[in-house]
């Protein structure tokens, strides 16, 4: 019997033995829903043979035990919406998608304790909506994707929202994890059956193995418990602006002290030009007579016809009034001859807003073009999801942006680089001229954003946006990404996060690597459980 006949054999008899488990309406075969789940934002080659839909742990464990059996790898999915990083598709072909989107319960919920236990298909609307019916004063942290997205499978990626709760690994506890054999194993006091404190103490007693689960391929998170954020008495955003380009330094500088003493508690952001045109409008294609990129001459002309900057910022500030008007003082005084625009905006101001064009008599400022922009991002900044960022991901789509979007399906091309630095103004300025230097000589926009995401560090989010149907776009956007990725790694800036087409990126093969490959031996030495992902080969460079 030939390898190729013997691998499909055992795929057969490990599908017929997951339909006995799953039922058959669980057990994804055919063409159509395949080929759905193996397209992402940028071209993909890997097959997947059939989807599966888990909805216990008990599932779980017996699938994962039927695929070591018969050497047919699985891939654990949440919700699949990773764009820009690989949606859905495994790291390798082969691999039978493991789609957990069916296990979504909130199995607990603690209001004085500010916590909630969700599994793995939990999205961040669900859990909105279970906190506004109970009258909850408790907030999620949302991300900028879709209200669709796992909370877990963010989380897992090591995701980041807006709030003071942004590090979404850094508040979270009590993984449940189901391993390549089957067993399951509990993290933190959570595995003690009498534990008190396992959903409200990470560390528990003797090593943490919490991270190990974290970015990697050594298990299948099925529950987690999530710390919320209790509602603050008053809350007031701030948005600023800085009409040209060198402002950028300066600006990061100043703010450095203040997110170091916690004075901005919570993650801010700042937004090139392009990254702000890139979510209120369409490519202007007629403009540009059908010619990419984007002229900086006509990008500076929307800048001035939509009333935004160079660089564009926004945060949170969280306390009583006395505690806000404080930081609002300090945030005043470092941004003052720094920045063209400082604007502070409350719900009271917000709700003006949606009435009026213009506020210029209340705020000193006209809201009347970036409202659209301005709104979501109010939003999110106290932990509402919205699908109003995804619309971004349709920047150089002919077409107008659908109703239902989906990025994957509508050949919007899309790639995301995640460079992270120290929170130093020069060090943010060396990153925007790789990106913006590579990206240029490629042909696409350099639409940029800058996180200060804890007290120390900051994290880019750069953006390779085109359209798929073009031809020779996929392989150009592809050859782009990888000397960006190869340019930025070699200056020191390294990814926080890795798509499914850079994983072998995992660095020298140091102690480190050699750890991660003897413990994946030691837990999964048949490799079926994501193959690939985040796994250091032997020589890697």
């Amino acid at each position: 019997m030939s390898r190729a006949t013997h691998l499909r054999s055992g795929f057969e008899n490990a599908v017929r033995e997951w339909v006995d488990v799953l039922g058959a309406e669980h057990v994804i075969t055919d063409s159509p829903a395949l080929q759905a789940s193996a397209t992402a934002t940028f071209k993909t080659e890997q097959t997947i043979p059939a989807i599966l839909r888990p909805a216990t742990r008990e599932h779980v464990q017996q699938c994962v035990r039927i695929a070591a059996e018969f050497g047919t790898p699985v891939y654990p999915i949440s919700s699949g919406f990773n764009w820009g990083y690989g949606s859905r598709v495994p790291v390798e072909p082969g691999c039978a998608l493991m789609d957990l989107g069916r296990m979504n319960g909130i199995v607990d919920f603690n209001e004085d304790l500010a916590y909630v236990t969700v599994e793995p298909g939990v999205t961040q609307q669900q859990l909105l909506e279970f906190l506004k019916e109970r009258g909850s004063r408790l907030w999620l942290d949302a991300t900028g994707s879709t209200p669709s997205s796992s909370l877990i499978g963010n989380t897992m990626e090591r995701g980041f929202g807006h709030t003071p709760y942004g590090d979404h690994f850094g508040h979270c506890c009590g993984l449940e994890v189901v391993l390549p054999n089957g067993d399951c194993v509990n993290t933190g006091f959570t595995r003690f059956s009498n534990c008190k404190s396992g959903s409200v103490y990470r560390w528990g007693v003797g090593p943490t193995i919490d991270g190990l689960f974290s970015q990697s391929n050594l298990g299948i998170v099925i529950r987690m418990t999530i710390w919320l954020m209790p509602a603050p008495e008053y809350f007031e955003a701030y948005f600023f602006r800085c009409d040209h380009d060198s402002g950028l330094e300066q600006v990061i500088d100043a703010l450095r002290p203040l997110r170091l003493n916690n004075t901005i508690r919570s993650a801010l952001h700042i937004g090139n030009d392009y990254k702000v045109c890139s979510g209120l409008q369409q490519y202007p294609w007629a403009e540009m007579n059908g010619e990419t990129p984007l002229s900086a001459h006509l990008m500076e002309d929307i800048r001035k016809r939509m009333n935004f900057g160079a660089w564009n910022g926004s945060g949170g500030l969280y306390g009583t009034k006395a505690q806000v008007a404080e930081a609002r003082r300090l945030i005043k005084a470092a941004l003052t001859g720094k920045v063209g625009k400082l604007r502070f905006l409350d719900e009271r101001k917000l709700a003006v807003a949606s009435k009026f064009a213009k506020l210029s008599r209340l705020t000193g400022w006209d809201l009347s073009r970036a409202l659209e922009l301005v709104r979501p991002v109010f939003g999110l900044l106290k932990g509402i999801p919205t699908q109003a960022p995804l619309k971004s991901t349709y920047w150089r789509k002919r077409t107008p942006i659908p109703s239902d979007m989906n990025p994957d399906r509508d050949g919007c091309g899309l790639l995301w680089c995640a460079p992270v630095a120290p929170i130093v103004g020069s060090e943010a300025r060396a990153i925007f001229r790789i990106a913006n230097e590579t990206l240029s000589v490629h042909g696409f926009e350099p639409i940029i954003s800058i996180t200060l995401i804890t007290e120390r560090a900051l994290t880019c989010i750069i953006t390779i946006s085109y359209d798929r149907s073009v031809p020779g776009e996929d392989e150009r956007a592809m050859v782009c990404y990888r000397e960006l990725l190869s340019k930025l790694w070699s200056a020191g800036y390294q990814s926080y996060r890795l798509g499914i087409q850079s994983m072998d990126e995992m660095g020298p093969d140091t102690g480190y690597n050699r750890l991660l490959r003897e413990l994946k031996q030691a837990v999964d030495p048949h490799r079926i459980l994501s193959p690939g992902r985040y796994e250091p080969r032997p020589h890697g460079v």
